[in-house]
């Protein structure tokens, strides 16, 4: 196995944990849309917990790409 697939399957598993760990309500019936806040706002963990979401997304999609490149 190549590094790109080691980083596409630690990029994953940190990412399912990343979204695991972001909360959106108190509940289940606020994500169903129960909840009466409509826009929010995220600071302090919350925000960076969502950047660093969309990071470990990047780099998920940037090492299946170039493991499909390096394979050819």
């Amino acid at each position: 196995m190549s590094i790109y697939n080691y980083l596409t399957i630690a990029s994953s598993l940190f990412i399912t944990l990343l979204i695991l760990v972001q909360t959106r309500g108190a509940s289940l019936g606020a994500g169903l849309g129960g909840a009466g806040e409509v826009n929010t706002t995220r600071r302090g963990t919350d925000k960076t917990i969502f950047q660093l979401t969309i990071v470990t997304a990047l780099i998920f999609g940037f090492s299946l790409i170039l493991s499909v490149i390096v394979k050819k």
